[in-house]
């Protein structure tokens, strides 16, 4: 489910009415973001609007924006088929309003399927391409590439990698180390974003009891992607969004002195623009 964003529409106008130079990135919270080219090219990315599943999950971060408020996209890409990445309510109403066009890998586009999108929301099947590892997307004025990423608690995790001009922006879903050699071989990347987020307690699904829980990278782990794909800048994601899994990005300058990636790290909060 999704519930009326706690600010209105001034972010939604604000990522239309920008005229970047090169990317304009913003970040949603948990892991979604904007990017917006140049050439007024603008592509979500995981965005969530839901409030997770009470009392399992719990959202602490507030719904920056209704998804039907969003007017300009061209597409919307899913990092993989978990709710917080695929969810029809946030999604659905975007492709309803824009026209635009959705990307996903096969597991995704089940959850899709099982959630009637097309059904639910004045939305085509044209609108749909399933993408799989190695696929290489001319989104506008954007060149994104599918890449592969190690996600244990997901059936088809993927990464992308957009070039736009002399940038490189990558996005490794909730991804954990081990898929990211090759890709930090053959890209030259500025920014980054991986998954981050404490190892908590967290209720089973069947039973109830709580039981000990890690869904992303901890402190050593992300800087251990970081170095895989040669990170000038490291973006932290998902360290503020669920109850008993949030943790504090700052302490990862500490665990990356003494590597030789990333560079340089990029901390930001949910709302905030970075330029690229």
């Amino acid at each position: 489910m999704t519930v009326d964003s706690d600010w209105g529409d001034w972010l939604p106008r604000a990522v239309e009415d920008a005229e970047p130079d090169g990317l304009a990135i913003w970040y949603l919270g948990c892991n979604g973001f904007i990017v917006k080219s140049s050439g007024g090219t603008t592509v979500y990315i995981d965005p969530y609007l839901g409030i997770g599943d009470p009392p399992r999950t719990l959202r602490m971060i507030p719904v920056p924006f209704n998804p039907e408020d969003v007017s300009e996209a061209d597409a919307v890409l899913a990092t993989h088929e978990h709710i917080d990445h695929v969810h029809g309510p946030s999604q659905g109403p975007i492709l309803e309003q824009t026209g635009a066009d959705y990307y996903a890998t096969d597991s995704g586009m089940a959850v899709v399927d099982e959630e009637g999108w097309t059904d639910e929301w004045d939305v085509t099947d044209d609108q749909f391409t399933e993408i799989v590892e190695g696929d290489t997307l001319e989104i506008g004025d954007l060149t994104v590439h599918v890449e592969p990423a190690n996600d244990p608690d997901a059936e088809h995790p993927i990464s992308y990698v957009f070039e736009h001009g002399e940038t490189t922006f990558f996005h490794g879903g909730d991804a954990r180390p081990g898929e990211f050699e090759e890709i930090g071989e053959n890209y030259d990347i500025d920014l980054g974003v991986l998954a981050f987020g404490a190892i908590g307690n967290i209720d089973d699904k069947e039973t109830g009891e709580p039981v000990r829980t890690q869904w992303y990278s901890d402190e050593n782990m992300i800087i251990e992607a970081a170095n895989e794909l040669q990170l000038d800048t490291l973006l932290p994601s998902h360290w503020d969004m669920w109850k008993g899994m949030t943790t504090e990005p700052t302490v990862l300058h500490n665990h990356m002195n003494s590597f030789s990636h990333p560079e340089s790290l990029e901390i930001v909060e949910i709302g905030d623009r970075v330029d690229w």
